[in-house]
């Protein structure tokens, strides 16, 4: 299956499905996928199955189609490219045919010390140290070819690594540049790249030891734009010389004595440039072709390794790229299911008001108080909800350290029975308390742990509505050989189902439909980690649930073992 990722555009960080011999592109509501672009015509473009592959077809839009920055009527698309329509830029991706994937078919993996696993490990090394190997031993034992391609092979090992470690261009850049100086010997360096503009900006600069503070750095622009416009790195150490640069422009008119200058090439476009000098010397600036002049410092052994360090760069800024608007994306879509999310609860909340208004509107007009009674309840009970959902979005949404006191846990448990006693009534459910006669005050946040137990008891008593003899059995234990309290909540509702188990305490995930927020569980869960205990989870569908909550004694500290744990368990 092909797919295309928009990177860029009003609709960035979609992906579209292409589906069918022929999918049709553009802004009208009619196409397949729809552009938000004020620049993409109506019906720009169409996607064309052909000899298993796909094609872009131009169909005569007004600003063009570009793939990989070229203009073209049709071509045949590889994975990979870069599709430009309007301002909009997308990549495509294509899945492997189906007879790459009959391959997987034929991998067999052999238990362990099996009899048909002979294999002995003869050595091994932790993925880190490549590098060091490559520096310290193999390289100290080369000579001559070997050791300079040994030492390559160093930088480029050491540069994917900073790559693969690395998220933020700030931090990855002066690294490159470190790279660069240890391998090439420079004296200055710097990295352009391209704004929003397309007008170069320096990112990151070095210099080697002391530089004068009053000292600037002067680039030929001459030399950049060739590079930039070429793809081609370059060393020059006499621009006069050199017939592609202007006697105008001479590098040596700046102090510098060699430079070598390489693109930034990402998979599709040219991000910037790399460059690189060494101070001017006496000696230098002799005649070229005199007996005295000192031979280049810059080989084209090293050259060849800029390049190949600034296409690393270039990949791994692209790849920061995607990351982000990945990202970007994802807060997007999280932004959008939040509000989607509370605006359906509290357009519930707000007719259950609107009902109630009506009823003491009503009551008022008619001087009968009962009525009045009746509409207060529900405009109460509808403000009680709300003031719980306002409650567990802020709980969620910030971090918080519990203020910890000595606190009788089986007074905050028994303050939560106690308010839902009324509510398990109305709804014809019994509603058990059974405190442990042995628990000692344990360090708690009363407050935090009262809104847990609150959301998980209301859960309880939900679930069970309706059953048959219809019971929510709420207890308290004390384990003293782990200094542990526990808090158990157990129903005999419906369950829950096994597949749903593992999703119960994401946020907005419910099994009430449209009467529960999906916020009650992970506030819960929330709590209860700041507290450094768990939840326990046991479920048979048709038969009930347990829920029971750990609570230390005293919370661990950050760096404890137990912390590391996950402190929430489902079975």
């Amino acid at each position: 299956m092909a797919s295309l990722f928009v990177i860029q555009g009003a609709d960035q960080g979609k992906r579209f499905e292409l589906k069918g011999p022929v999918t049709p592109v553009g802004r009208d509501v009619s196409n397949a996928i729809r552009l938000h672009d004020n620049e993409v015509s109506r019906r720009h473009a169409e996607f064309r199955v052909e000899n298993e592959g796909y094609r872009l077809v131009d169909l005569g839009s007004a600003n063009g189609s570009f793939v990989n920055g070229q203009p073209i009527d049709q071509v045949k698309l590889r994975a990979g490219d870069r599709l430009q329509l309007g301002q909009t830029v997308l990549l495509f991706n294509e899945s492997p045919t189906s007879s790459e994937r009959d391959l997987t078919e034929r991998v067999d993996l052999h238990v362990a010390a099996g009899a048909a696993d002979r294999s002995a490990i003869l050595r091994s090394m932790p993925a880190g140290e490549g590098s060091q190997v490559l520096s310290a031993s193999a390289v100290a034992d080369a000579g001559g070819l070997l050791r300079d391609r040994l030492m390559n092979l160093s930088v480029m090992y050491r540069a994917t690594q900073a790559i693969s470690h690395i998220l933020d261009t700030d931090a990855l850049l002066p690294q490159i540049l470190e790279l660069v100086f240890d391998s090439i010997g420079a004296d200055r360096g710097a990295v352009l790249l391209r704004d929003d503009a397309g007008s170069l900006v320096p990112k990151a600069v070095r210099w080697r030891g002391d530089s004068d503070p009053h000292e600037r750095m002067t680039i030929s622009r001459t030399i950049v734009e060739h590079v930039l416009e070429q793809g081609q790195g370059v060393i020059t150490t006499d621009a006069p010389a050199d017939a592609r640069f202007s006697p105008a422009q001479s590098i040596v008119d700046y102090g510098i004595r060699e430079a070598v200058c390489v693109p930034i090439q990402g998979r599709h476009a040219t991000l910037g440039v790399i460059y690189a000098d060494i101070r001017a010397s006496a000696a230098f600036l002799t005649p070229p072709g005199t007996k005295d002049r000192p031979a280049g410092r810059f080989s084209q052994e090293q050259l060849t390794l800029m390049i190949a360090i600034g296409h690393q760069a270039g990949l791994a800024i692209e790849n920061t790229t995607f990351y982000q608007a990945k990202l970007q994306a994802e807060r997007l879509a999280a932004v959008g299911q939040t509000i989607a999310t509370l605006s359906h609860h509290i357009k519930n909340i707000l007719q259950g008001i609107r009902g109630g208004s009506y009823l003491i509107d009503m009551g008022l007009n008619e001087k009968d108080e009962s009525i009045v009674r009746r509409g207060w309840t529900i405009v109460e009970k509808n403000q009680g909800k709300i003031y719980n959902l306002v409650m567990d979005m802020l709980s969620f949404s910030k971090d918080r350290e519990p203020v910890l006191e000595e606190s009788d846990l089986n007074a905050t448990v028994d303050e939560v029975v106690e308010l839902m006693r009324s509510r398990a009534r109305e709804l014809e459910v019994t509603l058990d308390w059974t405190p442990a006669a042995d628990l000692p005050d344990i360090l708690i946040d009363a407050e935090g742990i009262h809104r847990a137990v609150l959301n998980m008891v209301t859960n309880a008593i939900d679930a069970a509505e309706g059953a048959h003899t219809a019971r929510v059995a709420v207890s308290t234990s004390w384990d003293e050989e782990h200094d542990t309290a526990r808090v158990a909540i157990t129903d005999n509702g419906v369950g829950i189902a096994e597949a749903d188990l593992p999703t119960i305490f994401q946020i907005f995930a419910s099994t009430k439909g449209a009467r529960g927020t999906g916020l009650g569980l992970p506030v819960s869960q929330k709590i209860i980690r700041e507290h450094g205990g768990r939840i326990v989870v046991t479920s048979t569908p048709g038969q009930g649930s347990r829920f029971v909550i750990e609570l230390p004694q005293r919370r661990a500290e950050p760096n404890d073992d137990d912390r590391s744990e996950n402190p929430i368990s489902t079975t």
